[in-house]
């Protein structure tokens, strides 16, 4: 895969002992829990040079994220050594990355050859399909589908029929319902990159919805956000997701009348600790 920037990290002091110009804030101590940008202090009525250039790269990092192309060779030969079914390369109707930044529309169907591909293939009798998405950031994708998958699989092996995993360029959300609804599953899971924050350029979202097909919209989904190794961890991920597709199965039905409590049933230990200390809300669905 080409050279990815890497997750946001404080620069080293650029400036000398210019310190002594700047006047600390009294909260600092509360960014040891967090890297939201809290009680950066000040120098006269600025923000410190450090904080400054932390800042542009963090906001560099972001605009790389979003305009980047997903390599997908790569990432589909590593599926492909997960996986028993095939691993299907797909694409958006939007042609390429500008396009596909200006016209959500396109993002959201499937190009005329990549819907061909899906028509030709036998029925996949599949309980879910999962489909990754390169969405806003194909940095997401590239470092979080693969170990996400790595631990979702083997949890549904014995239970669930998982059907062809298909790797999606320039693709919104709404793409997997026409994709779930062409393989005939019952279930969709859409593993997409969120819209970069100025810390976290690599967050990985999912969302699932129940007996997908084109026109759905996002009330009909559950979403899993900021599955990251800063955010949600994935043993976290894969516990709530597990949760909610057998709910979404036994209830026949997903979305705003499906609610995640898999909260009160046991995780693992890591996993509880990371989701207090570092989980997020969901995010706008796109």
């Amino acid at each position: 895969m080409s050279p990815r920037p890497s997750a946001p990290a404080a620069l080293p002091d650029p400036a000398e002992p210019a310190s002594a110009a700047v006047t600390p804030n009294p909260w600092e101590r509360l960014r040891q829990f967090t890297s939201a940008r809290i009680a950066l202090g000040r120098a006269g009525t600025s923000l410190p040079t450090r904080a400054h250039l932390d800042f542009a790269l963090a906001h560099a990092q972001a605009r790389m994220a979003v305009h980047t192309e997903l390599d997908m060779d790569p990432l589909a030969g590593e599926l492909q050594a997960l996986h028993t079914q095939p691993v299907l390369r797909l694409h958006s109707a939007a042609q390429d990355r500008p396009t596909y930044l200006q016209r959500p529309d396109l993002g959201r169907r499937l190009s005329a050859e990549s819907r061909a591909l899906l028509q030709g293939l036998p029925p996949a009798q599949a309980d879910v399909v999962f489909v990754v998405a390169d969405g806003l950031s194909s940095l997401a994708i590239e470092r979080n589908a693969l170990p996400f998958l790595r631990q979702m699989l083997p949890a549904l092996a014995e239970q669930w029929r998982v059907g062809p995993i298909t790797v999606v360029r320039h693709a919104r959300v709404a793409l997997g319902d026409e994709i779930g609804a062409a393989l005939g599953a019952s279930l969709v899971v859409v593993l997409i990159g969120e819209r970069p924050g100025l810390s976290s350029p690599d967050s990985m979202g999912l969302y699932m919805t129940w007996q997908p097909r084109p026109g759905m919209t996002d009330e009909a989904r559950n979403c899993i956000s900021n599955v990251r190794e800063q955010g949600l961890s994935y043993a976290q991920a894969v516990h709530k997701l597990h949760y909610l597709m057998q709910q979404a199965r036994q209830r026949k039905l997903s979305g705003v009348q499906l609610k995640d409590e898999s909260d009160t049933l046991a995780a693992p230990q890591e996993a509880r600790q990371a989701f207090m200390l570092g989980s997020s809300g969901p995010q706008t669905p796109r």
